[in-house]
């Protein structure tokens, strides 16, 4: 049960009502994330910066692996609907594709090492080996993609914490228990 209600088009601060509308337009609706998240100007305009520059990093299939990867390692049910569904709409990934991300796993091997990367960036928080970032410099990702891979683990990290924190009502088709796949 959500801990906080989405804010009504009228409670939405006017620092936050720029910002919620672009994403609104982009999105086609407005997720009850970011109803909730806009209570904050402060903190919602630097995530949806955030969210916006990385939005160039990498290619949309490891980006989506990558927050599948991280979702399932912070249990957030609600990204885990969300990243389930762009990454099946937006990314074009197989069913297949996105179980295996959700597992740290992908089935091309360039992105099957990033997304191993992320995950291991997020159970060790962050003290990965020398190991695994020569094998992610191996598989062709420069300093600057692994500084982005980093950058996106962090920023599916806050939105983890965000909704299972204040578990918003889901918005997106639900998806299996991860012990279920």
């Amino acid at each position: 049960m959500p801990r906080t209600a989405a804010l009504t088009p009228e409670q939405v601060p006017a620092a936050s009502q720029p910002t919620l509308d672009a994403l609104t337009r982009n999105i086609g609706f407005t997720p009850n994330m970011m109803a909730i998240f806009a209570a904050s100007p402060i903190a919602f305009n630097a995530w949806a910066t955030l969210l916006g520059a990385l939005s160039k990093a990498l290619d949309v299939k490891t980006r989506d692996s990558i927050g599948l990867a991280i979702s399932e390692v912070n249990g957030c049910d609600y990204c885990l609907t969300v990243h389930s569904f762009t990454a099946e709409h937006m990314a074009k990934l197989s069913a297949d594709d996105i179980i295996l991300a959700r597992k740290g796993h992908a089935s091309d091997p360039k992105r099957d090492t990033a997304v191993q990367f992320a995950r291991k960036v997020i159970e060790t928080r962050g003290k990965v080996g020398d190991a695994d970032v020569k094998a992610v410099r191996d598989a062709g990702y420069t300093d600057a993609n692994v500084i982005e891979i980093v950058a996106l683990v962090a920023m599916y990290s806050l939105t983890n914490f965000f909704n299972n924190v204040f578990d918003p009502e889901k918005d997106f088709p639900a998806v299996t228990p991860a012990g279920s796949i």
